[in-house]
């Protein structure tokens, strides 16, 4: 046994759980057996999928503070009553808040309804005092998303009123909620269940996991197949992902087929595994939480505790381990702008238990008062880098990130983009290729069903996917019609050649029958 010790800053991390008053008490939570985290919060509020009669309701909080008080006035203890979002016919699965603006949530219904929410600064005024009756919210949009239930809402993390959502057909819809009446790409393939959805940092690709067993990647303005398409975890229950920041991996939890809880990192240009680590054979689903500090938190539900790694070369080394003997139902982190920096919290939890919210600061140990910048790299900021026009006629950009010290502005890394071909993959047996858009062309195609919206022309250097006509604003009837049938040639040519992509696909895998077929029979003899 080493008797040396891995250098890390993070060494010491610990969980600090805020005093019982500075919480919520007597909350009652959903019944739902639907998988999700259960609550979500921005900046400013919490949301939280509430157990309600006659329908889907979900309540909407101010931000608790492990640090200090609730809100003047506020009670700690929730009375019976309370204002809650109650439009949905159905349970509420899940909700999820704007990037870009901390008093809009989105929320997905067993009705098969999205509702999109705005909550007014002043909608909290007067609680507890005498002769108040609680107002419920109001949806300010109505999306009717499928036949079916909504199961999963995720805003887009660069692009302005972009919205995703799964749906009970298999399929992810994205919508632009500034015309949310038609979807503006629909990404499908899967087999089963959609389970979870994760955007990279830039939003130019989109990971799901399925109760088939497979994680998918895809390009949502390249067309609705799967870039990628792999084998995920073996068993059937409650897979998770999440991207690690803006490198090409992905981590993923699920379960073996023994049954085994499991964590797994994956290398996005193959699907190939990285590394895979078995936590323990409790049955409740891992739910991953990953901080630009490098650390993926991993909470299980029906568990009391959170355990949190370090990921470095490849390899996840454990910290440490928040323990609790309250066994959390569900769970959500603080968006990172809205840390306690003169706390040195580098991450901030958000505990659903039987009937309590919980916050949980997790804090680096430092005895100086000064702003530590080695703990605390840029934040996402409020600031949308696209609007959804934009990013629905091909356009990318690099997330605005915002420094904690002083509020600064700047561009985070390049967007990544998925290979046309795949990296070689260590095992190519575990791994299948769905068919990949053509690499030159897939930008160009991002503007197949309409022209882009008149606005006056400017040139992007900074864009290199793009052709310089993607970027110029048509002058006349003539350059729409002639750009119009442009895009139909090459989205013809796109069709062309991923039929040609998917013979040859076919022709390699009977080719590698064959091969096997004679290694079998040379064995045989």
């Amino acid at each position: 046994m080493s008797r040396f010790v891995r250098a890390s800053k993070y060494r010491h991390v610990f969980g600090q759980q805020g005093k019982k008053e500075y919480g919520y008490d007597n909350v009652k939570v959903t019944n739902s057996a639907w998988d999700t985290n259960i609550i979500a919060a921005s900046t400013r509020y919490i949301s939280l999928n509430w157990n309600a009669s006659g329908g889907g309701a979900f309540a909407i909080l101010p931000l608790p503070n492990p640090f200090t008080p609730l809100p003047t006035g506020f009670p700690s203890k929730l009375p019976d009553l309370i204002p809650l979002a109650r439009s949905h016919t159905g349970p509420v699965l899940d909700t999820d808040w704007s990037p870009f603006n901390d008093s809009v949530v989105a929320s997905a219904g067993e009705d098969g309804k999205t509702l999109i929410w705005k909550v007014e600064s002043g909608a909290f005024e007067g609680w507890g005092l005498d002769g108040w009756e609680p107002q419920d919210f109001d949806p300010v949009a109505r999306i009717d998303v499928s036949p079916r239930r909504v199961g999963h809402v995720l805003f887009h993390p660069t692009a302005n009123n972009v919205l995703a959502t799964s749906t009970g057909d298999h399929v992810v819809k994205l919508w632009d909620l500034a015309s949310p009446e038609h979807a503006k790409s629909v990404l499908g393939g899967h087999g089963d269940a959609i389970q979870s959805l994760a955007w990279n940092p830039a939003g130019t690709i989109l990971a799901t996991t399925c109760r088939d067993r497979k994680i998918r990647l895809f390009d949502p303005r390249a067309g609705g197949d799967p870039v990628r398409v792999g084998e995920g975890h073996g068993g059937i229950k409650g897979a998770r992902v999440v991207w690690m920041g803006d490198r090409d991996r992905i981590a993923t939890t699920g379960f073996s087929k023994m049954s085994d809880r499991q964590a797994a990192i994956w290398e996005t240009g193959s699907l190939s595994n990285v590394k895979t680590i078995t936590i323990d054979q409790t049955s409740g689903v891992l739910m991953p939480f990953w901080t630009d500090n490098n650390i993926l938190f991993l909470a299980g539900k029906g568990d009391g505790n959170i355990r949190y790694y370090e990921y470095e070369n490849d390899n996840l080394f454990p910290l440490a381990e928040y323990k609790s003997s309250e066994p959390q139902r569900g769970m959500c982190f603080l968006p990172r702008r809205g840390l306690s920096v003169s706390d040195c919290e580098i991450a901030r939890a958000y505990k659903v238990a039987a009937s309590s919210i919980e916050a949980i600061a997790f804090i680096v140990p430092r005895k100086s008062d000064s702003f530590q910048s080695d703990i605390y790299p840029p934040a996402p900021s409020a600031e949308p880098a696209l609007s959804a026009a934009e990013f629905f006629a091909g356009k990318t950009a690099p997330p605005k990130l915002v420094s904690l010290e002083d509020g600064s502005i700047s561009s985070g890394a390049t967007p990544l983009s998925i290979p046309s071909t795949p990296a070689a993959a260590p095992a190519p047996t575990k791994t299948t290729l769905a068919p990949p858009p053509a690499a030159a062309s897939s930008p160009v195609v991002a503007v197949h069903e309409e022209p882009p919206a008149p606005t006056p022309a400017k040139p992007e250097p900074s864009e290199q996917r793009a052709p310089a006509r993607s970027q110029t604003i048509p002058a006349d009837d003539g350059t729409v019609a002639a750009l119009k049938e442009e895009n139909a040639r090459l989205t013809s040519e796109l069709r062309d050649a991923r039929e040609k992509i998917r013979n040859l696909e076919l022709q390699v895998e009977a080719v590698r029958a064959n091969a096997r077929k004679a290694a079998a029979a040379l064995l045989d003899s």
